[in-house]
């Protein structure tokens, strides 16, 4: 009775229950290791953020790439604020989403060599295209503490480095970029200042990144691992009821050939 499991709609069922079945276990497996990525990127931004306070002349130097395991690392910095050479960043969100900038200025540290430092966000002008109102830096020489970053590029941020922007903006925190308008050399990656806090509201400092939340993947691992296992049963019971379907459509064909043959009833006499 199962031998309708070879028509080609069967077939083609089947078919499809053999494609879906490994493309679920690997959708699985995928939402398994961004799982696993995350955690693992928790721990090291819990690991880097507690961590004693470093130079980061210590971490980096001029065309450096800072690698993964030092991102976020805690730094300091000493030195003198450049503030003619300050920029702003362009198309970059508060804490609560509003689109504003990001405040770079290159920090001439004690001792040789200059190192960029993120102050934070600050909202928009009137004028998206003119340079926003700014709280000026300290004089003479200062500490700055913060979370050390790689350079942003095109791939890593996702932004698209345009060339025609006003005066004294950008789109990305290079410090290729910024050696070459500063003529000098600048230490690779960047510091997201965390420290010492501004007088005013502004410019606004970069909240540290999230080390608890591990989000859904996993559940989404584990869903997509039970629709696996639920495929072969669904088509399993697909045919179990196509059988029974079949089978009481046999019966019910044949209980009325078997009334159809039986003899008629005989006519009743007339007067």
């Amino acid at each position: 009775m199962y031998r309708f499991l070879l028509t080609r709609q069967w077939l083609i069922l089947a078919l499809l229950t053999l494609v879906l079945i490994p493309t679920m276990v690997e959708l699985g497996f995928w939402q398994l290791h961004r799982h696993e990525h995350r955690v693992a990127q928790n721990s090291l931004i819990s690991r880097n953020l507690k961590a004693k306070p470093v130079a980061v002349a210590t971490l980096t130097s001029p065309g450096h790439t800072v690698p993964l395991s030092d991102y976020w690392r805690a730094v300091t910095a000493t030195g003198t604020y450049d503030t003619e050479h300050e920029v702003v960043v362009r198309r970059r969100t508060s804490t609560d989403g509003a689109i504003g900038f990001h405040v770079l200025i290159p920090l001439d540290l004690k001792g040789g060599g200059t190192v960029l430092v993120n102050r934070g966000w600050v909202p928009t002008a009137d004028d998206q295209r003119a340079f926003p109102d700014i709280p000026a830096v300290p004089k003479g020489e200062v500490t700055v503490t913060g979370r050390l970053k790689a350079d942003e590029t095109t791939g890593t941020s996702g932004i698209k480095d345009l060339s025609d922007l006003p005066d004294r903006q950008v789109m990305l925190i290079n410090s290729a970029q910024q050696a070459r308008a500063l003529s000098r050399p600048v230490l690779g990656g960047y510091i997201e200042q965390t420290g010492p806090e501004p007088a005013g509201d502004v410019p606004e400092l970069i909240a540290a990144p999230d080390d608890s939340s591990i989000g859904p993947h996993m559940a989404y691992a584990v869903q997509w691992w039970l629709f696996a296992s639920g495929v072969p049963v669904g088509y399993v019971v697909l045919a179990r009821r196509e059988k029974r379907d079949r089978v009481e459509a046999a019966k019910a064909a044949a209980a009325a050939d078997q009334e159809s043959e039986q003899p008629g009833k005989p006519e009743p006499a007339t007067a």
